[in-house]
């Protein structure tokens, strides 16, 4: 390897992995959308990075990657120490390769992204991984000694696996339970293929299993198997579950025909996608089944402007929509998504009505139009968002043959919670202030991810379930 130059990001301009080109995508192409950097790109990448004393770009991370370290490796061809150190922050670290809002995080923060172009580390975390895999690599697990303890974690989704990863690290035998046929929770059933593809999420499952991690799945707690039984069986439990009940909105017009929840729409649609079901019928256990439009030809109007909106957008271009336009009530600069995902929109074809509040869903049985008015921003609330407040007299029609509701997701907490100590705030959001890391009133019980802190992104719940399982390795660690 050739020696590092102290200018080599003048010398090499950033780039990302090659795109499915956008004819492709319009006629339906759900592959994922960036390919994969080849190790010569990935090295010339990966080289561009100053190496700073004080690496914003970890500090921008909620898990704090050793993001400069493993750039280095990467550069040097040392791809399965660079995939250990990834590890050992990240027990998903291939998946928020892929996921991440990479341009309000780690690249974000890095120094270059002020005129240079940022180091694209997500991409080169996915290339370090997905080689790293590919070439056999594994976690070491040699000086993992047996403490003789058992854990169930319920929910499969990203905390729950971050959990298992790192008490299978400490020696205690994980079991994951979860209602669903295969792991991920969102990541599996939520998340369109073109940013995730569902062979990740299996090579994922060999992982851990491979680790030791055993897997209970279509089993769910409550329904299943009680808590009481968990509780008599394992020396701990953790909770990862997830957020899953949509925010309507309460606009009038709702149960008019083709008016969809985002979630549903996702699922079922990404169930057929993936020929899990070709008829797109809900997963198991899932209550929210929906009749499924042919997109084909439709004006297709979505509301809401975080990342599931963004999802809904560019899933129905893939879908064959005559149009599809997303309206969001606050400008483009205080838009939840990621900046990144709404450029691959915008080029994809999609309309962005910014300052838009919908008022209500016309029609007559089916949706024809949405009722907007215009907002200007307001005053900052205590968290210094600013309000977006109606402009009287700017109310205007939008067509719309089918309708995405995609406002966010609250906490859903099952009712066998209150039964066993386990206290929730009056959102619904199980509390986590039991003394140890995301310990609850139970100390038998911890929790973390969007169940605990709201729907968020997928690393802060990665970052959840590795602290919870220090948590739990303390607490099995006290004195009896």
């Amino acid at each position: 390897m050739s020696k590092k130059t102290a200018f080599e990001f003048l010398d090499t301009p950033r780039r990302m992995p090659e795109r499915i080109p956008l004819e492709l995508r319009r006629q339906g192409d759900w592959g994922e959308l960036y390919g994969r950097f080849g190790a010569a790109e990935a090295k010339h990448q990966a080289g561009r990075c100053l190496d700073c004393g004080n690496p914003y770009c970890s500090w921008g991370c909620p898990l704090h990657n050793y993001i400069p370290q493993w750039l280095e490796l990467a550069r040097e061809g040392r791809i399965h120490e660079a995939a250990a150190l990834c590890h050992e922050t990240n027990p998903l670290p291939e998946i928020c390769g892929r996921v991440c809002p990479q341009d309000r995080l780690c690249e974000g923060s890095c120094t270059l992204n002020d005129g240079f172009g940022a180091v694209t580390i997500g991409a080169v975390e996915k290339y370090i991984v997905d080689a790293a895999l590919a070439d056999g690599w594994r976690p070491d697990l040699s000086t993992a000694k047996s403490i003789g303890k058992r854990v169930a974690v319920v929910g499969a989704g990203p905390a729950g696996l971050a959990c298992a990863d790192r008490l299978a690290r400490a020696g205690i035998a994980a079991t994951v339970f979860d209602r669903y046929e295969k792991i991920g929770g969102l990541l599996q059933f939520g998340i369109p293929s073109f940013k995730l593809d569902r062979g990740v999420m299996a090579t994922r499952h060999e992982i851990l299993r491979g680790m030791g991690v055993e897997f209970e799945l279509g089993v769910e707690i409550g329904r299943d198997i009680g808590l009481d039984r968990l509780l008599d069986e394992y020396d701990a439990v953790f909770l990862g579950l997830g957020s899953y009940r949509y925010t309507d909105g309460g606009l009038p017009g709702q149960d008019l025909r083709h008016v969809l929840p985002a979630l549903p729409f996702l699922v079922q649609n990404g169930r057929i996608v993936t020929g899990d079901d070709p008829a797109g019928r809900p997963i198991a256990g899932w209550e929210d089944e929906i009749a499924l439009p042919d997109l084909r030809g439709k004006r297709v109007v979505v509301l809401g402007g975080g990342d599931t909106g963004m999802d809904c957008v560019r899933s129905a271009v893939r879908l064959g929509a005559l149009s599809v336009r997303c309206v969001y009530r606050r400008d483009e600069a205080n838009m939840p998504g990621s900046a990144r995902e709404v450029a691959n929109a915008r080029e994809e074809g999609v309309e962005f009505l910014f300052n838009r509040q919908p008022l209500a869903l016309l029609g007559d049985g089916d949706v024809a139009a949405v009722r907007v008015a215009q907002t200007r921003l307001g005053e900052a609330d205590a968290r210094g968002r600013r309000g977006a407040d109606i402009v009287p007299g700017s109310e205007s029609e939008l067509a719309a043959d089918v309708v995405i509701i995609a406002f966010g997701f609250q906490a859903d907490p099952p009712a066998w919670l209150a039964a066993h100590g386990i206290a929730a705030h009056a959102n619904g959001r199980i509390r986590v202030d039991g003394g140890l890391p995301f310990q609850t009133s139970n100390p038998r019980i911890f929790a973390g991810g969007d169940g605990v802190r709201g729907a968020d992104l997928v690393v802060t719940a990665v970052h959840e379930g590795r602290e919870a399982a220090k948590g739990i390795v303390r607490f099995l660690s006290q004195p009896s």
